[in-house]
């Protein structure tokens, strides 16, 4: 019906990236001014509300208590039920927000900030882990990788903009785990691999956008090859791609077009819903009220956060 965003880029780009306690202080400013917005464009009153849904982890602890204390307060005062939401689990039903839609059970390729997951999907709350990155994600060795080439932050946008003007092959970057024989990922030794070069040579602009577009086509290679690994390997023809890497256009170009050689087909969420947003959270906890109905919150006020929670815990 209606969702805003509030982005802190410009708060963090001094620093290079999230300082945890100045997100924390600001996502209590800006809670209520945004929940009073989207309530007004949606032409919601307080009292049409059945249930309030929130980001309980994983996360940051501190900007995940101030939303969790916020939601849980507001339900509270409305005396409706408040619905912890895994953050993972928004972005991986994101994608059916949109009008055209997958049908389970798909494959599921995560690429948020700090994680890099492939999953089964078989309906909603049964997921399966197939596969995850054991040290950097793809997001993290974007914005790594962007640092090292001395781009502004957030890294991972900045750099795929700088890669459009180059040309990839002039420099060798590994393609890590690729012939691993399994659905696992590492990014860390692509970004030090960058490193080497970096240190090597006094690069001109034109060198990193060349290293830039080598590195978007190095991380590329490996995504695209273990999805369609897994798409094979469970005789499933959809795939989808959540999280804010899902945004990058290079990767979409060269998913689509493997998953279309295989037989399948590659859903994605809105652009807009690609990156952290309320609305993948809300529909996350709306379809678990469809799926579970409205039970009463007899929790009395209690709840608690989960920085680290695998997503394959839930049910």
């Amino acid at each position: 019906m209606a969702h805003a965003v509030h982005t802190q880029v410009a708060m963090h780009e001094a620093y290079g990236g999230v300082v945890p306690e100045l997100a924390s202080r600001d996502h209590i400013r800006r809670l209520i001014p945004l929940t009073e917005r989207v309530l007004t464009e949606a032409k919601c009153a307080r009292a049409e509300i059945d249930a309030i849904a929130y980001t309980a982890g994983p996360g940051l602890a501190g900007a995940l208590l101030a939303g969790a204390s916020f939601a849980e307060s507001f339900a509270m005062a409305l005396g409706i039920p408040a619905l912890p939401v895994h953050h993972l689990e928004g972005h991986l039903l994101s994608p059916l927000l949109s009008a055209d839609a997958p049908a389970f059970p798909f494959i599921a390729l995560l690429v948020s900030g700090g994680h890099t997951q492939l999953m089964r999907v078989s309906r909603v709350g049964n997921y399966k882990l197939l596969g995850e990155s054991l040290d950097d994600a793809a997001g993290e060795a974007f914005d790594k990788t962007a640092k090292l080439l001395g781009l502004g932050y957030p890294g991972g946008p900045a750099l795929a903009k700088l890669a459009e003007r180059g040309v990839a092959g002039r420099f060798k970057l590994p393609r890590p785990m690729l012939a691993s024989g399994d659905l696992s990922f590492s990014f860390s030794g692509l970004k030090t691999a960058v490193l080497t070069q970096v240190r090597q040579r006094d690069l001109s602009d034109a060198d990193k956008a060349d290293l830039a577009a080598e590195f978007q086509e190095a991380v590329s290679d490996v995504l695209v090859a273990k999805s369609l690994t897994a798409c094979r390997q469970h005789q499933l023809a959809n795939l989808v791609v959540a999280g804010g890497v899902g945004a990058n256009r290079r990767l979409r170009q060269r998913l689509n077009e493997a998953m279309a050689k295989q037989g399948g087909r590659v859903f994605y969420p809105e652009m807009e819903l690609c990156t952290d947003n309320g609305a993948m959270i809300a529909f996350c906890a709306a379809q678990r009220l469809l799926q579970n109905g409205i039970t009463p919150n007899d929790r009395r006020g209690a709840f608690a956060v989960r920085p680290r929670w695998p997503l394959n815990e839930l049910s």
